[in-house]
């Protein structure tokens, strides 16, 4: 028995989402682990130490058997911990009679297509797309469209075969490319989605929610990159101040998204671009931002997803009470992921310590350590390292971002080529 006597149910938390359960701990709860599959997905599949955990709770298909086994525990909560596990936390939470978003729109949270259409269908500005199974179809549809255009598959994440494309060959490439393929969640492409490019400012929305009341945690604002053989690569994350033109626009509209799908309760990751015609959704996670952002909003602001979820399931009249104090940052963050030009064994990274020189340096996370398989960054799904950066002045944290993107290239990695 957890010293709270409480206990909360995380579905697929893997080391990638393990600070949620560690908040949890932390509060004195008992953390349940369930599997939403028998089989660890790919992109979750390495090492994980699951013993702080109170019970490691494997899905078999059965939601009856596996809530009867998670209501053993008593649970006060069920949280996706996880982009996969969405589906199985809506049907436990909802069967349990705990705080839940549902089952009936559980799939307007997952697949791509009927993401958009739902919100559509609720009077918000959606992207054009079509369903497509058939290379046919996808031809025609671009050709009518024109211009570029993004196919991607229906229910993956991480960038994982969205592709950017200007001719119709080119998106009839990439549908081939999908279909049949296995997601990084280890599902097989039956179909894809095929939506119109959607030209503006990218940014990302990641909130919280209690019964209906929304926080939103922070907003960021990516920089891309595109060069010969590489388009549309997010370089950085740069945090948006509480007084920053859009961010209300960003904000309003993303509540807007959270109410159409039905997300009454927990975390949830949105990525929206601002066109001429206003803020336009990508796409939506119904759970707590990856790539440590978490830790990069509480660096800038003193806040992040992790400690408003903790406050939304463990005391909700206090999430209540001050989810709509005025958000303030303390210091400006920026975050940099590098981009390898180059295949190979990494030997080292020369430049590292130009890097840590800078005034508002603040951290690095190695993904790729020498003697580590670095690959040629083509899109998102690959990352060596992040450098991250806070000052009190803005100024002065763009000019050392500015810095690293012009240290960034060849001369920033020393790189055995691969054979």
């Amino acid at each position: 028995m957890s010293s709270t006597g409480k206990s909360v149910v995380l579905v697929d938390a893997y080391p990638s989402s393990f600070a949620l359960a560690q908040a949890f701990l932390d509060e004195g709860c008992a953390v349940v682990r369930v599997q939403s599959t028998e089989d660890v997905p790919h992109c979750y599949r390495g090492a994980f130490d699951t013993r702080a955990f109170a019970d490691d709770i494997t899905h078999r298909g059965d939601l009856a058997v596996t809530a009867a086994a998670v209501a053993r525990h008593r649970p006060v909560a069920v949280i996706a911990a996880g982009e996969y596990g969405v589906e199985l936390a809506d049907g436990l939470s909802e069967v349990l009679g705990l705080p839940t978003n549902g089952r009936r729109l559980s799939p307007a949270r997952r697949n791509k297509f009927v993401m958009i259409e739902t919100i559509r269908a609720a009077g918000l500005r959606a992207a054009r797309q079509r369903l497509v199974e058939d290379e046919q179809t996808l031809l025609d549809w671009h050709r009518e469209t024109g211009g570029r255009v993004v196919v991607k598959p229906l229910r993956s994440a991480a960038n994982d075969g969205v592709a950017i494309c200007d001719t119709p060959e080119e998106s009839a490439a990439a549908l081939r490319a999908i279909l049949g393929a296995t997601t990084v969640f280890s599902e097989t492409n039956t179909s894809a989605v095929v939506q119109e490019y959607l030209v503006g400012g990218e940014y990302v929305v990641d909130t919280v929610s209690r019964d209906g009341r929304h926080r939103a945690t922070d907003v960021w604002k990516y920089s891309k990159m595109t060069v010969p053989g590489v388009r549309d690569r997010i370089t950085g994350g740069h945090l948006v101040a509480e007084d920053a033109p859009v961010r209300q626009a960003l904000v309003d509209y993303a509540f807007d998204v959270l109410d159409a799908l039905g997300i009454r309760h927990g975390p949830a990751h949105l990525e929206i671009i601002v066109t001429d015609d206003g803020p336009c959704l990508v796409e939506i996670g119904a759970r707590m931002a990856g790539a440590n952002t978490p830790f990069y909003a509480e660096l800038g602001a003193g806040e992040s997803q992790i400690g408003w979820t903790v406050r939304a399931y463990l005391e909700p009249e206090r999430f209540l009470a001050e989810y709509r104090r005025p958000y303030r940052l303390e210091q400006h963050v920026s975050v940099s992921w590098p981009t390898a030009p180059q295949a190979g064994t990494l030997v080292a990274y020369p430049l590292l310590d130009a890097v840590r020189s800078l005034e508002s340096f603040h951290n690095t996370e190695v993904f790729v350590p020498p003697g580590g398989a670095i690959v040629r960054t083509v899109d998102d799904s690959t990352k060596t390292l992040a450098v991250g950066f806070a000052h009190r002045s803005a100024e002065v944290v763009e000019r050392d971002f500015n810095a690293i993107c012009y240290l960034d290239g060849p001369g920033f990695y020393d790189v055995t080529p691969a054979a």
